[in-house]
């Protein structure tokens, strides 16, 4: 109940109660109903803005929400490792793998270049958490297509391999005739004195002694274009075309292991030494010829013999005594 206030008149010698002005009365009631609301306000702003009212739902929500993004965080250093881990694979590939097979290293500006499209996240555009969304999904993009032209890269080095390793396997790199079957290497490559003539002639080849029946190897992957006496001298010959430009001969053959047009390998028996043709005893001729040149069979026996071996073998060939054909 409110308290009544009196005042004293001193006309009528009296207590009289005061009243109160309408105005005064509804500005006391307008700040009431103002203060009340504003205060209403303010208490439903906090509330809303704090936990206290969040239904157990929600609070799984918001859990899951804050999980989901310590969980693109942790996925954003994984990927920024793998793209590190990336970088370092595309740097051997440039640096290594391609300046071994002499082939051009990928530019960086392929490697790097932009994945083009206009808004290409718009679908993440108003999001609590847009920024991260977008960080993480422009990285993987990023990834992706650097992964792609790794891949292409990486096939084109296995063709390049195994294209190598058939260029290796062509080249002529073993002694035609092995080493326990040899009686001597007679005569080396260069200027020797010709046993029928005793004049000095140029030698295209090497001579290995041996005896007839001695097998003879192929000394690289090719394929037999020759096998027959129709060059003038060599008596039983086999041409080898290697490819690359790598052709050999095998001269004064006893008989063939092998026919025209067949293809064979390193290694294999082609035939056996004979004493055909223009020659002064059993043993093999051997010639190497590159882009149409006849060069020193020396240089391609690095494939079966120590440093040892060649050294000796070296200094048989290099004496300037009489050839066997």
């Amino acid at each position: 109940m409110a308290k009544v206030k009196y005042y004293y008149d001193p006309e009528k010698l009296a207590f009289l109660k005061i009243r109160p002005k309408k105005f005064k009365y509804l500005r006391n009631v307008f700040l009431f109903i103002l203060s009340s609301a504003i205060f209403g306000i303010l208490g439903l702003f906090i509330l809303i803005n704090t936990n206290i009212l969040q239904t157990p739902k929600e609070k799984v929500q918001e859990r899951e929400i804050a999980e989901f993004k310590t969980n693109y965080l942790l996925l954003n250093k994984k990927l920024d490792l793998l793209a590190e881990v990336l970088n370092e694979i595309e740097v051997r590939d440039n640096d290594i793998y391609r300046a071994y097979f002499n082939t051009a290293p990928i530019p960086e500006e392929q490697r790097k270049s932009g994945l083009g499209g206009i808004n290409r996240y718009r679908a993440f555009a108003g999001l609590t958490n847009e920024k991260i969304l977008v960080t993480t999904n422009e990285k993987m993009d990023v990834l992706s297509k650097q992964i792609a032209i790794q891949s292409e890269s990486l096939d084109d080095i296995i063709e390049l391999a195994k294209g190598k390793e058939a260029f290796l396997a062509s080249i002529p790199a073993i002694q035609p005739v092995k080493n326990e079957d040899l009686k001597r290497m007679a005569s080396g490559y260069g200027y020797r004195s010709d046993p029928f003539t005793k004049i000095k002639k140029f030698h295209a080849g090497m001579d290995f002694s041996a005896e007839t029946g001695t097998p003879v190897y192929a000394t690289g992957d090719g394929k037999v274009i020759r096998a027959n006496n129709q060059l003038s001298g060599y008596g039983n010959l086999i041409e080898i075309d290697h490819g690359y430009g790598y052709l050999t001969r095998y001269a004064h053959l006893y008989k063939y292991n092998t026919k025209q047009g067949q293809s064979v390998k390193r290694g294999d028996i082609i035939g056996y030494i004979g004493s055909t043709g223009r020659s002064s005893g059993p043993h093999l001729h051997y010639e190497v010829h590159y882009q149409g040149n006849v060069v020193n069979p020396l240089n391609y026996y690095y494939g079966d013999i120590s440093a040892k071996e060649f050294e000796l073998l070296s200094q048989e060939a290099n004496q300037e005594n009489q050839s066997l054909d």
